[in-house]
């Protein structure tokens, strides 16, 4: 392994000499590299934040175990199942408690700008707190009045002067269903591709705002169990048990995982950004073989006379490989510096949350490492083929 070091230390760095002899050319491919890598960490990074958009709601939730509709496709669209499942369900051993959470997508008007948005209300029975929020469960004595509700500060829009006068104790009125409601509270969770922010009341108060649908019909089924009982050892006894014609039984890792597979499978938005992760691949791909295959026909005498010297190809393969990694390396940290900066602008005037993570820089740094390796492989072909003897 020493001699290995000694002798890489002692070897003259031909691939960076090559490089850097043509200082614009070598300036435009680590931006032809680098523009590749925004493109896929920007796809892969809205991605991110689709995924972890649609499920904020969902990881906030207290409860162990959720029982849903079989026809739930996701939280926008829930169907209803009958309450007495819940009923049912305390029954089993190692349940604590099973509470409903009534959910819909509701359109209301912006109070300050009277637009219309789509929002996510949930309901559920303030005396008895089902999310790990704070700010929800601090304010909960406010949801029990009637026609009120809490807001997302975070959601999607120009809510300036609503938030600055909630925060003053001043109660804004708007509309939703043809019902004028009242916003007595503030808390943040953020927007998501299937709404632009979340609302909160009491169970009461949604079923007011949603006269068509029964109390006794709910989304979403809350079981907390016991303390020492497995959620998975649980939930298969409630399969077994509840009827299995009208519900749905996950763990919350499950129900999570139900959240994102809506997004990722059944929706093409998932497939979009993959698709131009690709691209960007792909396009690094083009850029980093031109320049290569540009240099090495540029120097093609010089291959040729190592050749006549008795060097042989792997040799020369080294050097045009060496090339390869640093314009990955090179090109890779621009693109990485760039796409945080975007991150932060698009987080700021989306809420999405989308920021870099160390998963996601390496899953780039690695598909750039094999995008300038393959197109190092291409462009090694003329050097294989290079003859003294036709050069000279």
């Amino acid at each position: 392994m020493l001699k290995f070091i000694r002798n890489l230390t002692r070897r003259t760095p031909l691939g960076w000499l090559q490089l850097t002899q043509h200082k614009s050319r070598f300036a435009v491919a680590i931006s032809g590299v680098a523009f590749a890598d925004l493109l896929m960490l920007m796809q892969l990074g809205f991605q991110g934040a689709l995924f972890e958009s649609a499920v904020v709601l969902h990881s906030k939730l207290t409860a162990d175990i959720f029982i849903i509709s079989p026809q739930a496709s996701n939280i926008g669209a829930m169907s209803t199942f009958p309450r007495r499942r819940l009923y049912q369900a305390m029954d089993v051993t190692g349940v604590k408690s099973a509470e409903p959470m009534y959910v819909s997508l509701v359109t209301w008007k912006n109070p300050q700008t009277r637009d219309k948005k789509n929002l996510i209300i949930i309901g559920f029975n303030p005396d008895r707190p089902i999310f790990n929020l704070p700010e929800v469960n601090s304010q909960l004595a406010k949801i029990k009045q009637s026609d009120t509700l809490l807001f997302d500060r975070k959601s999607l829009g120009d809510y300036e002067k609503v938030v600055e006068r909630v925060n003053a104790g001043e109660p804004v009125t708007t509309e939703i269903e043809r019902r004028t409601i009242s916003v007595n509270g503030l808390f943040s969770i953020g927007a998501s591709f299937s709404a632009d922010g979340h609302l909160m009341t009491s169970e009461d108060n949604y079923l007011r705002l949603f006269s068509r649908q029964s109390q006794g019909n709910i989304n979403v089924g809350l079981i907390t169990l016991k303390p020492g009982y497995d959620p998975a050892q649980v939930a298969q006894q409630l399969k077994a048990y509840l009827p299995k014609e009208d519900i749905k039984v996950l763990t919350k890792a499950k129900y999570i995982a139900f959240e994102r597979e809506h997004w990722q499978k059944e929706r093409p938005i998932g497939a979009i950004f993959n698709v131009g992760a690709i691209l960007g691949f792909l396009v690094g791909i083009i850029i980093v073989y031109q320049v290569l295959s540009t240099d090495v026909n540029s120097h093609l005498k010089e291959y040729a006379t190592f050749k006549a010297m008795g060097y042989n190809n792997t040799y020369l393969l080294v050097i045009v490989f060496e090339e390869a990694l640093i314009l990955a390396i090179a090109g890779f940290l621009p693109g990485l510096i760039v796409s945080i900066g975007f991150y932060s602008v698009v987080s700021g005037a989306t809420n999405l949350p989308i920021a870099m993570t160390i998963a996601r820089a390496t899953q780039v740094l690695t598909g750039t490492l094999i995008m300038c390796i393959l197109s190092g492989a291409v462009a090694t072909l003329k050097v294989q083929a290079a003859d003294p003897a036709d050069m000279f």
